[in-house]
């Protein structure tokens, strides 16, 4: 069996699907997750198209190591390319034995994949009485944003207090809301400063956070004095595109989780190593997974195999999930698992013609500024 091409496939806000085809009619699907490059991604997936066309796609090792140490560039455009290539390459292997992705790395460990959900609101009140009605439908881990509040002029106006009292409560709310039976994660998406980040993680400790996600951005040293100064769980790496870059997070810091995402870290291939890295750390996996369904496939094969996964990200806000729509045969999900895909390779279709039926918009957002005009991380 030979590779006869690279189909890629626009779609949606920000997606872009991989089709790997093969002379014996074999269809691999990929899903590649730098969200804000995607038309990038597709000139490079015409590139890698000349270097596999007349390889094996079952050589899923071989293939990994010529995209990712053969080229003389990196970045997040290329390895993403590389992830789509890896997972539909892994797809197309399932299929081919016919038997799951993850009977492939070794076997299930768990018969169903925990996860967590989105309570979205603008206030603490409206934020508490969302995670209540997911809490009461059966979730049991929620996570929030902090987010960033803009004034008249579309300006995030906050300042070091003011930021530190308004999550602070919050969270109180939705501790309160939830009960001490649920675990509620935050997320900060970047947005503070290292001693903004180390104050709100001082102050949030007493209602037992699940996990603190990206407090700060991606600097290890920095990284390093947050963990160990606000003394609660962090989750980060969500950017991180190969295995050497978690490698240097866990040796520099003491995080307690990692966030690889399949469809940008470099696919099934390389979650697997990230994984085994971690496991001998004694370092819990929750995979980052923003974008459609092809990703929430593969990191559910990913999850089911290895025995550090944490908590699986499904990209459901306030009980409504968009891949309901995508999918022939939607997720199942009950009392805040989701039931492991049983069909080969990843277990899952697209609707015909997702392009036509959700055509592209490259919904990227923008810039970011604070009140005095600087840039906020994002």
């Amino acid at each position: 069996m030979k590779i006869t091409g690279i189909e890629q496939i626009l779609a949606g806000g920000r997606y872009l699907f991989v089709k790997v085809h093969t002379d014996e009619g074999l269809i691999g699907l990929g899903e590649c997750g730098a969200w804000a490059y995607q038309e990038a991604t597709v000139s490079v997936l015409k590139q890698m198209e000349k270097m596999i066309v007349g390889q094996d796609p079952l050589r899923t090792e071989f293939i990994w190591n010529a995209l990712s140490r053969n080229l003389h560039f990196r970045g997040s455009v290329t390895q993403s390319a590389v992830s789509g290539i890896d997972i539909a390459l892994w797809d197309l292997k399932g299929k081919y034995f016919q038997v799951p992705c993850y009977e492939l790395m070794g076997g299930k460990v768990r018969e169903k994949i925990k996860i967590y959900v989105n309570a979205r609101a603008g206030d603490a009140k409206g934020m508490a009485a969302e995670a209540k009605k997911l809490a009461d439908q059966g979730f049991q881990s929620i996570r929030f944003s902090i987010g960033h509040p803009k004034d008249e002029n579309g300006r995030c106006g906050e300042n070091f207090t003011s930021l530190v009292t308004r999550v602070e409560g919050t969270m109180k709310a939705v501790r309160e809301a939830v009960g001490w039976n649920v675990d509620v994660a935050i997320e900060c998406h970047r947005g503070m400063r290292p001693a903004e980040a180390i104050e709100l993680g001082r102050v949030l400790r007493p209602y037992r956070p699940y996990f603190y996600e990206d407090p700060i951005p991606d600097n290890l040293e920095a990284m390093r004095q947050v963990i160990r100064s606000c003394d609660i769980p962090v989750a980060t790496g969500e950017r991180f595109i190969n295995p050497a870059e978690f490698d240097s997070l866990m040796t520099t810091t003491d995080v307690r989780y990692i966030r690889p995402d399949m469809c940008v870290a470099g696919g099934l291939t390389a979650g697997k190593k990230i994984a085994a890295e971690a496991e001998v750390r004694g370092v819990y996996v929750i995979p980052h997974n923003p974008l459609g369904p092809v990703s929430t496939a593969a990191c559910l094969q990913l999850d089911a195999c290895i025995p550090n996964f944490e908590v699986q990200e499904y990209p459901m806000a306030n009980g409504v999930c968009r891949l309901d729509k995508e999918m022939k045969t939607p997720f199942h999900v009950e009392n805040g698992y989701i039931t492991l895909p049983e069909g080969p390779g990843l277990g899952i279709e697209l609707i015909d013609d997702i392009d036509t039926v959700f055509p592209f918009k490259g919904s990227y957002g923008g810039i970011n500024l604070h009140e005095d005009g600087s840039i906020v991380d994002r």
